[in-house]
């Protein structure tokens, strides 16, 4: 009878200590989980086109009407809505993110449409938006998720011509807002493109950056430590110009300097990866920036290995003309091809120390 005592005295010890330990692994586990503070994912994505199907007098938009060159309609209008609503949430890998920064919208309609025709919209998500004096009609925009993000202001920068005064393209949205923890600026960006050639259209993408660093430099002179994240399409890679020598963004060093700017894409851009395929050829011209104490461990920080290309195979398709694989757009040239953008999206994350 004492042996068998001993015995459950032995066993009810063992489960005691063996609960203890069990505890307090969750407990350090628990404890490790809150010091790693949160994440914020910031996504950028070129959507190629999201027009409505209405006319708009005062923008050249005719193209993407039911009855003219691209028979664009209402289904089309809202199978291009549903994926994009498909790829948002890949790339908050199932769930949304924070912050979305968006190219090649028409207007605040689409907008509207893309968060009430989707669950978007039921997931806590906002719209920032200002029309630009874009020819073509198209802006850019930001979606912010309200539960996650306050944003305290926002304005535009109209990237202008003093000896043309009939020069339009996309504004520089710049969006400042609360995460949480730290105050944050956004700059959501669609530089001119090299449509009518590379060499000729060079100046105007050397213009757009001049301007986005005036933005920038403001901010730095207000206060250097200013956490600041760069996002776009540049229609230029890291290594052109106006993104070395105007914007002033340079690969990771190993100290990197609070108020200068960094880009992110920079070692893709080296590997001879991309979010964009012509004439078979990757090029990384979309891309996230950050400033440098964004990549300090401070109280909000992040680093190149959290920057990264969505690369899903449904946003892909053969590359006919050329080897291996290209993104698989809406259109290629005229004839609709029922696919996602003629862009790959990016992202990019945001830790938090607490």
């Amino acid at each position: 009878m004492k042996e068998l005592l001993k015995t459950r005295i032995r066993i009810n010890f063992s489960l005691l200590f063996f609960l203890f330990i069990t505890l307090f692994i969750a407990s350090l586990s628990l404890k490790a989980h809150e010091n790693e503070g949160k994440t914020y994912r910031i996504m950028f994505y070129n959507v190629e086109n999201l027009f409505d199907v209405a006319d708009d007098s005062l923008k050249n938009d005719e193209e993407f009407l039911p009855n003219r060159d691209r028979y664009w309609n209402k289904s089309k209008f809202y199978r291009k809505l549903k994926r994009i609503y498909q790829t948002i949430m890949l790339s908050g890998d199932w769930s949304p993110p924070t912050i979305i920064g968006l190219a090649e919208i028409e207007n605040h309609s689409v907008l509207e449409a893309l968060l009430s025709q989707t669950p978007l919209g039921k997931m806590g998500y906002k719209i920032i938006h200002k029309e630009s004096p874009d020819h073509r009609g198209i802006d850019v925009a930001l979606l912010y998720n309200s539960n996650h993000f306050t944003p305290l202001k926002y304005q535009t920068y109209a990237v202008t011509k003093t000896d043309d005064k009939n020069y339009a393209t996309r504004d520089i949205l710049h969006v400042e807002g609360y995460t949480g923890s730290e105050t944050v600026h956004f700059f959501v960006n669609h530089w001119p493109s090299k449509y009518g050639g590379t060499l000729i259209t060079k100046p105007l993408r050397a213009l757009a950056a001049q301007t986005l660093r005036n933005a920038v430099d403001s901010l730095f002179n207000i206060s250097p430590l200013s956490p600041i994240v760069v996002m776009g399409d540049f229609n230029d890679s890291p290594f052109d110009e106006s993104i070395k020598n105007h914007l002033r963004a340079f690969p990771i060093i190993e100290k990197p300097v609070p108020d200068s700017l960094y880009n992110l894409a920079y070692l893709y851009a080296e590997e001879g990866k991309g979010t964009n395929k012509y004439h078979g050829k990757w090029e990384m011209i979309d891309q996230i920036i950050v400033s440098g104490n964004l990549l300090s461990k401070g109280s909000i920080h992040t680093s190149d290995s959290l920057f990264k290309v969505i690369e899903a195979p449904f946003l892909l398709e053969k590359d006919k003309n050329y080897l291996g694989v290209k993104p698989f757009r809406t259109y290629i040239g005229y004839k609709y091809n029922n696919g996602f953008s003629d862009h790959l999206p990016i992202v990019l994350d945001l830790k938090t120390t607490n």
